[in-house]
């Protein structure tokens, strides 16, 4: 697995001892708040909020939460409003680095994310500089044990995903961005658990780190840039082996 894969599998991993904090709430409260602002507070004709409510609820945030989001971004109470901003930068050994924020202050948002970046052996880098690397695509998570892989690809296929990678939690289903929610759909019908279903950037390219000592750099960077409140997502192109990954503490 490339970059935006390998991390998505460590913060699966990192979420579940981590779920009560309230940094995770927060990213999600602005999520939710910013696609009711965008699309309506009506989930079933938005998409980009009906995502952000399964994966508020499959990180176990109460329903008063989601509720009180939707009625942030479509005014029905008093919200802050929130500014999408992608910021582009390299990480160590040349690692392309897609950075999506949600932020309240421009100002402070850029310099944290500079700060991070300067400290983690990387830095900013000119707008469209690495941008071109990725394109987004849909990824669907599906909980299941390795022995439906047969099963659960043959629904996803047809359904018309381009691949289904295994991992230690379940798999990973990747599609065209434009039918992610019909494939979605078709690996529920299949009587598969879905856990989530978004939009990702996949890299053109990867940049192989074989050392570990490099390669656990990169993973605190990732780690450090995610652990903003600010920040919605970080897309990244290394490749890093499984074994390193797996020995991952932080």
């Amino acid at each position: 697995m490339s970059g935006h894969n390998k991390w998505s599998t460590i913060k699966h991993k990192k979420g579940k001892a981590d779920a009560a904090r309230s940094k995770i709430f927060t990213k999600l409260i602005k999520e939710i708040t910013v696609a009711a602002r965008m699309g309506g507070g009506d989930e079933s004709g938005n998409p980009r909020l009906r995502k952000a409510i399964l994966e508020a609820r499959s990180n176990n945030m109460p329903a008063d939460n989601i509720i009180r989001a939707v009625k942030k971004g479509t005014g029905e109470l008093e919200g802050v409003s929130y500014d999408e901003i992608t910021y582009e930068g390299y990480g160590p050994e040349g690692v392309a680095l897609l950075i999506d924020v949600l932020t309240d202050n421009r100002n402070r948002c850029v310099a944290e994310i500079r700060s991070i970046l300067n400290k983690g052996g990387g830095k900013m880098a000119e707008p469209n500089s690495v941008g071109w690397m990725f394109s987004a695509r849909g990824q669907v998570s599906v909980e299941a044990p390795a022995s439906a892989e047969d099963a659960l690809m043959e629904a996803a296929l047809e359904a018309g995903a381009d691949d289904v990678e295994s991992h230690s939690e379940g798999f990973e289903v990747m599609t065209p961005q434009e039918i992610v929610d019909s494939v979605k759909d078709a690996i529920e019908a299949a009587g598969f658990k879905v856990t989530s279903a978004k939009y990702v950037k996949v890299a053109s390219t990867t940049v192989k780190i074989n050392d570990k000592k490099r390669a656990e750099t990169m993973l605190r960077l990732m780690e450090n840039l995610d652990d903003s409140d600010d920040v919605r997502n970080v897309w990244a192109n290394f490749d890093i082996d499984d074994d390193i990954i797996a020995g991952y503490e932080g």
